[in-house]
């Protein structure tokens, strides 16, 4: 019953964190003739509830694709649709053409209600009961988990800040990650497929759902259990892509219009000042300048493809949950890092995984996902959301230190450590755990001066997007380093049992 009472404790302070937000700017407010996501959102419900379903991926008289076209796949649009039919208080809201741009104060409150609505039904339920079921150590721990992870600012500033339905494609994926944690492949599959038919960027977390189903399979046997097992799968995800799909199944060019508008590759490598290779890279080789478009798409390809295949391979022959979980990070970060066309908002999708490794690597976690916070702040100043940023992001860096006690467990052991000793062999021998203490302190205090100085001072004239990419490029670092470190830990000895018990 107490365990119960903390939790209910720890979704109020987590709704009333995201209410207190929602409370600030969103993208594009009073910016005309574009304006922002806000806008977005809201257009997507005024097409889908004016227009037939023939006509919302296609360019007409009136559906213009130039204007926020809708580019998510049948479940977002089914989404924006139950949005739009809730607006009865206000048909204005969305009228054809004559909706376009609006703004109120009723209209954003509904607009942030519905995504309030939207993390109450998927999202924290699914967050909810991966601590309680998933989670090692006691109840209080649980709890505490529980807490650090319903505070993440990154997700929360974007979605009751910036303006987004986040939570609905990372809850299913998470709905997807705790029945598979139960044993329950197929209603997992149903979950995971839901996700992936919700937002297209969920492929970052496709290939460790597809190896550690495949793995556990040909595990069981592909001959009796396993094939079975294969496919109903198979039948589940084939179903429920047809269900999501039926309104334009009828016609072959309907269909391949909606790929088209999913996966557009006329908009070039990587846009604005994304905390990716190529972003980075472009400091010092103007990639874009030389290489075709094609080109462009073929190398980022590859290199996603070489960055993801040792972890999914490491996963097909190991097919258990603790490195179907390290492999969820690292498939995540690999296409944040190498893939096509990414967005800043994208370390999200990174983002969740390395949620659920908050009670087994505390430090590391926390480290990574302030990181991932600090890296869309050109973002959240362009939108007006300094003050929820500074808030958000010092109340979670002091709530999870606290109570995940992050610095008391980061010992060599609790950290693994090991393999760096072997792969350092030449040097001599160095408090690793305290070195890595250290660089974290350090690292918290240049996101905080960088933080700074983009709000206090002016960069030169001839160097305008100095801050920006100081700031991507700088966290950058923090998440390739991220992504080295969970390939190691991945390919190294799972850990003791003896090391979850000291931790309860």
């Amino acid at each position: 019953m107490q365990t119960w009472s903390l939790v209910s404790i720890s979704v109020l302070l987590g709704v009333v964190v995201r209410w207190g937000v929602s409370l600030n700017s969103y993208s594009g407010a009073g910016k005309p003739p574009m304006f922002g996501d806000y806008e977005a959102q809201r257009h997507w419900q005024e097409v889908t509830h004016s227009l037939p379903v023939q006509e919302w991926y296609f360019n007409t008289t009136d559906n213009d694709l130039n204007y926020w076209g809708l580019d998510y796949p049948p479940l977002t649009a089914y989404h924006s649709l139950i949005c739009a039919h809730m607006q009865i208080i206000n048909p204005e809201w969305v009228e054809l053409h004559k909706s376009r741009g609006y703004e109120s104060p009723k209209h954003k409150l509904f607009m942030r209600t519905t995504v309030l609505v939207a993390d109450l039904l998927i999202y924290i339920p699914a967050v909810v009961f991966y601590c309680l079921c998933l989670s090692d150590g006691s109840s209080k721990k649980k709890v505490c988990t529980l807490l650090c992870f319903l505070l993440y600012p990154g997700l929360i500033l974007i979605d009751y800040g910036h303006f987004q339905y986040n939570g609905v494609s990372l809850g299913f994926a998470l709905w997807g990650v705790l029945a598979l944690g139960l044993g329950w492949d197929v209603p997992g599959s149903v979950a995971f497929s839901l996700a992936l038919n919700y937002k297209q960027m969920e492929l970052y977390h496709a290939l460790p759902f597809f190896c550690y189903l495949l793995g556990k399979c040909a595990k069981l046997g592909l001959t009796g259990r396993g094939l079975f097992l294969l496919v109903r799968i198979a039948a589940t995800v084939l179903v429920t892509f047809a269900l999501c799909w039926l309104p334009f199944l009828s016609d072959l060019n309907q269909a391949l219009q909606v790929v088209r508008r999913i996966f557009p590759v006329a908009r070039g490598l990587f846009e604005d000042k994304v905390a990716n290779t190529w972003c980075s890279l472009n400091v010092l080789i103007k990639i874009r300048s030389f290489l075709s478009s094609d080109s462009q798409l073929y190398l980022s390809l590859a290199c996603t493809l070489l960055a993801v295949l040792p972890s999914s391979i490491r996963l097909l022959t190991k097919p258990t949950f603790w490195q179907f979980k390290l492999a969820l990070v690292n498939s995540s970060l690999a296409f944040f890092l190498f893939s096509y066309q990414v967005h800043e908002k994208s370390i999200l999708l990174a983002a969740l995984p390395v949620c659920l490794l908050l009670n087994d690597f505390p430090l590391v976690a926390i480290w990574f996902l302030q990181a991932s916070t600090f890296s869309m702040l050109p973002l959240f100043l362009k939108d007006g959301l300094l003050v929820p940023y500074v808030v958000t992001s010092l109340a979670f860096l002091f709530f999870s230190m606290y109570l995940l006690s992050a610095l008391e467990r980061s010992s060599e052991e609790e950290l693994r450590l090991g393999a760096y000793h072997k792969m350092l062999f030449f040097l001599p021998k160095m408090d690793l755990a305290c070195l890595v203490r250290w660089k974290f302190y350090i690292c918290v205090a240049v996101m905080g001066c960088l933080s700074v100085v983009s709000v206090t001072l002016a960069p030169p004239t001839h160097l305008p997007d100095l801050f920006p990419v100081l700031v991507s490029t700088f966290a950058f670092m923090h998440f390739f380093g991220t992504f080295v470190y969970f390939h190691i830990v991945q390919f190294s000895a799972p850990p003791s049992k003896k090391s979850h018990k000291k931790n309860d």
